[in-house]
């Protein structure tokens, strides 16, 4: 067979060591030697002795719940092999979480991580209800997370002498030591949003860096997760 399909371009190649890779721009391959955690449904092939299992009420104490904060099930991937995750297309990144980090991230962004990471879900400080349900998955301990994007994101600093704001459905996450708060601006939802009620941003102030998909949700892809 012949044609740049076959090319070397496409064709993969086995992986030289465990863990997690960038494929593609659109797809991160896992080499699983022993166990890691997918978002249900991202996996587009495997190859090997692989097991796939969802997860209602977590796994073991780490996981505190099966889902993110945008109600995104998990599953537990077993065995020996390389399976490869997508989402819809989007383009894919690897975040490396280091010993002392943290790394909060929007639900509906996550791919794939170690097992090796701490995960939990906590509200996000200065949302309350009025922040219309803002939960964050908070990753830890030392490891990789996968995570999708529409889009190249923009990852923006942080200091304390300039603060960021960004709004709710853009924000994908953020480094430790932000904190955070919500923001209305009556002008800002003027000039976006038709005039129609009060705009609220998400507030990030302190030392670090935020990461922001380029366009807001629409409202099609806020009902599909």
């Amino acid at each position: 067979m012949k044609g740049d399909l076959f090319s070397s371009q496409h064709v993969v190649q086995p992986a030289v060591e465990p863990g997690m890779s960038v494929e593609n721009a659109k797809c991160i391959k896992y080499a699983v030697n022993g166990e890691m955690y997918a978002r249900q449904g991202a996996m587009v092939a495997y190859r090997g002795s692989l097991r796939f299992e969802r997860k209602g009420q977590g796994v073991g104490g780490m996981l505190k719940r099966a889902v993110t904060g945008e109600g995104l099930p998990l599953m537990v991937v077993r065995g020996q092999g390389e399976a490869w995750f997508a989402h819809e297309a989007q383009n894919c990144f690897i975040v490396e979480v280091e010993p002392g980090d943290q790394f909060t991230v929007n639900g509906r962004n996550v791919l794939c991580f170690d097992a090796s990471l701490a995960y939990e879900i906590k509200t996000v400080k200065g949302s309350g209800i009025a922040g219309g349900g803002l939960f964050n998955s908070v990753f830890s301990g030392q490891g990789r997370l996968g995570l999708v994007c529409e889009g190249n994101p923009l990852v923006i600093p942080v200091s304390a002498q300039a603060p960021v704001y960004v709004d709710t459905d853009a924000v994908v996450g953020w480094t430790a030591h932000l904190q955070t708060s919500l923001h209305r601006s009556q002008s800002i939802g003027s000039m976006l949003r038709g005039g129609s009620g009060e705009a609220v941003q998400l507030m990030l102030q302190g030392e670090g860096y935020v990461v922001v998909r380029p366009s807001e949700l629409t409202p099609q892809k806020t009902q599909q997760h």
